[in-house]
Formats: structure tokens, C-alpha cells, sequence
């Protein structure tokens, strides 16, 4: 399964991300893939991973130097090594963080490769998580495969809303989805439907502001270290089991 995480900057959409993948190892269903493609890259800290490589990085990297491999070696080899290099292991996940976006030059080629590379590499998984970037431009460059479920987070701001419905929007005009998108509301205990309709999106449900969260992103500490009885641990599992019930 495919997972996808989007949301406006500052919605939690990382940190609810990341209860996904603590929801999955918890519940045995690895190995997992999680993907940061958010250019902000914070997913590795709250996974407790150190990321030193990005795709970003692969993608100058290539379009400077072409890649020049052994005699012998073609150069989509050469490339697809330096992919499984740059995935970063961890206990019942590895992660794999996109990081910048495109400066100047052509980067088709490359591109084409990376996407034939990814898609190869997230079929050893049995589920991807990926964490979007903030707003709707990753969304729009169409880079990742169709998704099995979409969880767009938002908060009751106006702004929150809208970009909540934005997303949506673009999400079923280009057909991103095979399966379900969802609204989820982070830090808040409850929400009107009058509120959430705004969205067009149907209300999966909301997931309260947690103190154990806060706490543990001060510190730097992993969130899959978060312990079972964590209010925001409690709303995610329970939101997570309905769309394995759906």
C-alpha cells in the first residue's frame, strides 16, 4: 500500500507522517518505505535516522558530471547503485529523502530514470509512506505512482482549510489517487462538518494537540518512541485501523 501525507506548512503533516510509519512497525507490516519529498526535509530526525545523501544531491551530481561509470557500466546502472546507496536503514523501515528541487539545466533524463529507479525500489516494500512537501507543487509534477490512500491534513485556520481544498482539488483532477482521499484535522479534539465540508473532502477525523509530541520534538527524540497511551499515538491508530477496515 501507498500511503501519501500533504498538507500546508506547519499542519503537522511530518510529525502525522510519521505516526503512520510507527503505526505500520507496530503492527508488523514491514518492511516499509518511507519517502521525504519535502524539500524542508525533517522526516529522518523524527524517525531517528541521520540522512547524508539526498536524490536532490544525485540529480546534480548526475547532471554535472553525466555519471561517467567504469568502461562497461551504463550509466542508468551507475545511477540506480547510487539510489540504494543513498537509502538510509532503520528498525522495520528504510527512508529514502528526496530533498532539493531542480536548479537550472535539463534534468529529463535523469528524471526518467529516477522515476523507472523509485518505482522499482518501492515494490520490495509492502507499504510506502511519503511524506509530501508542503502545498500542492509535488503533487503537480506527478512524480510519484498513483497512490492507495491520500491523508491531507489541515487545521480549522481559513488557510489551513483552503489549501486542504486546494490540494483535493488537484489531487482529482489529475487522477492522483486510486483509492481514497482523506481530510485529517491535527491538533484539534473535534470539528463541525460544516467546517470540514469546506475541504470537499470527507472527515477521517482529527487528531488532538499532544503534549508527549511537543515534548519529544523539543528534545530531538524520535517519535516512534512515543509511548501507546499518547493521545495523538491513540487518534492516529484508531483513524489508520478505519481505512484498514474500509
Amino acid at each position: 500500500m501507498i500511503i501519501a501525507v500533504s498538507g500546508k506548512g506547519g499542519t503537522g503533516k511530518t510529525t502525522l507522517a510519521s505516526l503512520v510509519v510507527r503505526y505500520l512497525i507496530r503492527g508488523g507490516e514491514t518492511p516499509i518505505l518511507a519517502v521525504d519529498a519535502d524539500p524542508n526535509s525533517t522526516l529522518a530526525e523524527k524517525l531517528g535516522v541521520v540522512c547524508e545523501c539526498t536524490i536532490g544531491d544525485l540529480r546534480e551530481e548526475a547532471l554535472k558530471t553525466k555519471y561517467d561509470a567504469p568502461a562497461g557500466t551504463p550509466k542508468h546502472q551507475a545511477i540506480e547503485y547510487a539510489v540504494q546507496q543513498a537509502v538510509v536503514e532503520g528498525r522495520g523501515f528504510d527512508l529514502l529523502v528526496m530533498g532539493r528541487g531542480e536548479g537550472p539545466g535539463c534534468y529529463c533524463s535523469v528524471n526518467n530514470m529516477l522515476r523507472a529507479f523509485l518505482h522499482n525500489l518501492s515494490s520490495n516494500y509492502k507499504h510506502v509512506v511519503i511524506d509530501n512537501e508542503a502545498g500542492i507543487e509535488h503533487l503537480s509534477r506527478r512524480t510519484d505512482d498513483k497512490v492507495d490512500v491520500m491523508l491531507v491534513v489541515g487545521d480549522q485556520t481559513p488557510a489551513g482549510l483552503k489549501s486542504a481544498q486546494r490540494i483535493a482539488e488537484l489531487v482529482t483532477s489529475l487522477e492522483l489517487v486510486r483509492g481514497k482521499t482523506w481530510l485529517v484535522l491535527n491538533r484539534t479534539d473535534d470539528v463541525s462538518a460544516d467546517t470540514a465540508a469546506i475541504t470537499g473532502l470527507d472527515l477521517l477525523g482529527c487528531v488532538p494537540d499532544d503534549e508527549n509530541v511537543r515534548e519529544f520534538e523539543l528534545r530531538g527524540e524520535p517519535l516512534l518512541n512515543l509511548p501507546d497511551d499518547s493521545s495523538a499515538v491513540k487518534a492516529m491508530n484508531k483513524l489508520l485501523d478505519r481505512i484498514r477496515e474500509a
